[in-house]
């Protein structure tokens, strides 16, 4: 018995270290990126026609090691989400903003070396919608709790820069229903596109 413990402990070391890689195996990744919201649903107010399709401009930074972990702080900004294609419609001004912690869990480069990476991410962070209406009826004014999950791919031109192409499912975790809402149906979901120009250091 006292001969398999420092086996075991010696294991359970070996494998915290292989978890959690050290920094000099690590690249943060400064990805600024540009696209767009798609097919949202709501219950914070009826949508306009053309409503929740709209540019999203953001940024991400991530430490991704040469394994398969990384972390990642993500900032979303899609402006005027909930303004339809009406010039004379109700919602005047608006937007929807995302500031999330992700995991990454990647290919490692062992296996992809300098070619395109694939990936996937989820975690949880701040969703917040606003919204501004003529004569000042129904404003939306949300901090929710938010989760996203996604998958994308990283592709590296040359040591220092590249390109990376990411999608993700994104819904309010937090917030009752409005009365009327459909069963089932979360306050504010979307999903979003985006493509950005990786930055290694």
């Amino acid at each position: 018995m006292s001969r398999s413990r420092p086996a075991a402990c010696a294991l359970a070391a070996a494998l915290v270290v292989a978890a959690h890689p050290s920094a000099a195996a690590a690249d943060w990744l400064i990805t600024p990126f540009i696209g767009s919201s798609f097919a949202p649903e709501t219950t914070l107010l009826v949508f306009e026609e053309g409503a929740g399709r709209r540019l999203t401009l953001g940024a991400s930074v991530a430490l991704l090691s040469d394994g398969f972990l990384g972390l990642e702080a993500d900032f979303g900004h899609t402006p005027g989400f909930f303004e339809g294609n009406d010039p004379q419609g109700l919602v005047l001004s608006s937007r929807v903003t995302t500031l999330t912690g992700n995991v990454i869990l990647a290919v490692p480069l062992s296996i992809t070396r300098e070619s395109l990476r694939p990936y996937v991410v989820g975690g949880v962070g701040l969703l917040q919608a606003r919204s501004k209406h003529a004569a000042g009826l129904f404003p939306v004014g949300e901090n929710l709790l938010g989760v996203n999950i996604g998958a994308g791919a990283i592709g590296m031109m040359t040591f220092r820069t590249g390109l990376r192409f990411d999608l993700r499912y994104i819904k309010a975790a937090s917030g009752a229903d409005a009365p009327l809402a459909r069963p089932g149906l979360s306050r504010l979901s979307l999903w979003r596109a985006t493509a950005g120009v990786v930055l290694r250091y």
